[in-house]
């Protein structure tokens, strides 16, 4: 029986390559752009391309075909294209007045229809948009905006207390436009703009195609976030339609609770579906007790989750809308295996897993089901290694950092803004170093580990904090937890976890412990473990291991060499 499911799903993801790859080349006939993206794609055998629109020109022809397509919905709000159109102009209007050429600017906001429209409204000048992290404070966010040298940033007024704390340490920020959401407020608004510039045409210079057309800033979960630098001559949209036409079907409905901020809501919903001519599902932020509530309320049809998502969501109590959606599909990014039949069988859903990340240079997997249960699927394209930790290839079932060849070029495939050092540090040769342990099975399907540093050596071998949380993870009374390596006496790493139990539930550390011991290599047991009521995270659901290490054991930390607290 599990055989002929497997062998109908291998046969179903066929089926969608193929019938993507047919799209894809439709809708590139129909542009005029077939022959350049045939010759591009198969020079370099990636998912290349040339003559792309930039993101603001896509809104603009996208509105121009139809006008009152239904684009956004927002808690009760609804949006056409040529509405968000007409306000990206006007507010262009008026940002113009603020900048120059080449300036950049940042957006921090949660999520609402006025981040869309700041974003575009950047996007049709050409300048750069820098997506801030709405969880920011202090030196951290005085590094984004300083690094990003931002003249102006859109800021929602609740976060306007935080930006003013630390004004006077922001000497490129000349002006910030508060996003009120229809609150009078005091100062220059985002809305003040749209009503101003109301009835303002588009731009007419085209964007510089050299110049930044978006920095978007990694979590810094280990270390101080660095700005990827995408520019206009390269918006990605065409390897965007390729990925749409591989998920999607007319008439989806796109819903995301994740950051704007991120390159997932951002990229991968948004900018997607309005390629593809779908609407969005907007929701403010990730609730796990009402998530499947405003999944159906906003009519969504697919959703993009981050793998933290899937047993959080599983974990919670059953519920009226569980079933009560018209999701037909979530694409996933680390989804512990042993939770994806489960949460398919649960919600009626199907689960896509898929791997990318926004300084991996374009390189993509996909698993639709032609691949086991657990793995990120095979590459879409693209020459890559799995290197060991003596620079060899690594065997088949043995983790190895992944290196993706990004062809023989005189520009950095990878570029952080104004970080030449961590650019280089990117790069050996022709390759990019992506800091990712993956593994690959005879097949050929490959398998996230976790982060190079992100890595743990214990009692001479190396444990993946990946691999010691999912098994954590697997105990009934266990929400979430994180895993991550202290310093020993003994000069190697100590493992320590810290828990997070179901609401309304007890776990005790030693009780954690005793679960994985027969789950895992000895030298995979956490020495340490500490129950807590959340975990520190960044506004995309990743956990900051750097503050964790940095605080290490404390006295609610449970020992298991000395029986007690640490």
């Amino acid at each position: 029986m599990t055989t002929s499911v497997d062998s109908r799903r291998r046969l179903s993801a066929g089926k969608q390559i193929g019938r993507a790859l047919l799209r894809t080349l439709k809708a590139e006939l129909s542009a005029g752009t077939l022959g350049g993206t045939l010759s591009a794609s198969w020079r370099a055998r990636t998912l290349a391309f040339v003559g792309e629109p930039t993101f603001g020109e896509l809104l603009a022809q996208r509105a121009a075909q139809r006008p009152e397509h239904e684009f956004l919905r927002f808690e009760g709000q609804r949006l056409t294209l040529g509405e968000l159109d007409a306000r990206v102009n006007a507010v262009a209007a008026g940002l113009a007045e603020l900048t120059k050429h080449g300036d950049n600017v940042a957006l921090m906001s949660p999520n609402c229809p006025a981040f869309l429209e700041a974003f575009f409204a950047v996007q049709r000048l050409g300048l750069g948009a820098v997506p801030v992290n709405t969880a920011l404070v202090g030196d951290g966010l005085v590094h984004v905006l300083t690094s990003s040298r931002a003249r102006v940033a859109f800021v929602h007024r609740e976060l306007l207390p935080v930006v003013a704390a630390v004004r006077s340490r922001l000497p490129d920020l000349a002006h910030v436009v508060a996003i009120t959401e229809g609150e009078a407020g005091d100062g220059p608004s985002l809305e003040a703009l749209r009503r101003d510039h109301r009835g303002a045409p588009p731009p007419a210079a085209p964007p510089d195609p050299d110049a930044v057309a978006l920095l978007m800033y990694t979590s810094g979960t280990t270390g101080s976030a660095k700005g990827v630098v995408y520019r206009y001559r390269d918006s990605n949209t065409k390897r965007l339609r390729l990925l749409s036409h591989l998920l999607y079907e007319p008439g989806e409905v796109l819903y995301t609770c994740l950051p704007l901020f991120h390159a997932n809501a951002l990229l991968l919903t948004t900018v997607m579906a309005l390629d593809m001519g779908s609407t969005v599902g907007l929701g403010r932020r990730f609730s796990a007790s009402r998530f499947w509530q405003e999944v159906s309320e906003a009519g969504g049809t697919s959703f993009n989750a981050l793998g933290a998502m899937i047993p959080i969501l599983l974990k919670q109590p059953p519920g009226p809308f569980d079933r009560k959606h018209r999701v037909r599909l979530v694409v996933s990014a680390a989804c512990p295996a042993d939770a994806w039949r489960p949460f398919e069988e649960r919600f009626g859903v199907r689960l896509v897993e898929a791997y990318g990340a926004v300084d991996g240079g374009g390189f993509i997997t996909i698993n639709l089901g032609n691949a086991p249960v657990g793995s990120i699927g095979k590459p879409l394209g693209g020459k890559y290694r799995l290197v060991d930790e003596t620079g060899g290839e690594a065997l088949d079932g043995e983790p190895g950092e992944l290196w993706i060849w990004s062809g023989k070029k005189r520009e950095r495939a990878v570029e952080y803004y104004r970080d030449e050092k961590a650019t280089g540090d990117k790069h050996k040769g022709d390759w990019i170093c992506t800091g990712d342990l993956l593994r690959r099975d005879e097949q050929g399907n490959l398998y996230f580990v976790g982060r190079r540093t992100d890595s743990m050596r214990r009692r001479g071998e190396n444990v993946s904090a990946h691999e010691v949380e999912s098994v954590i993870a697997q105990h009934p009374d266990v929400l979430e937890c994180a895993v991550f390596g202290v310093r020993s006496e003994l000069g190697e790493d100590d493992i320590m976890a810290l828990v997070v139990p179901i609401e309304g539930r007890t776990v005790a550390p030693e009780e954690v412990r005793r679960f994985v011991e027969p789950r895992l290599a000895r030298h995979a047991w956490p020495r340490f473990v500490e129950v807590t009521a959340e975990l520190p995270k960044t506004g995309t659901h990743r956990v900051q291991k750097s503050e964790l290490k940095r605080r290490g054991p404390g006295a609610q930390t449970w020992d298991a060499e000395r029986g007690g607290e640490a």
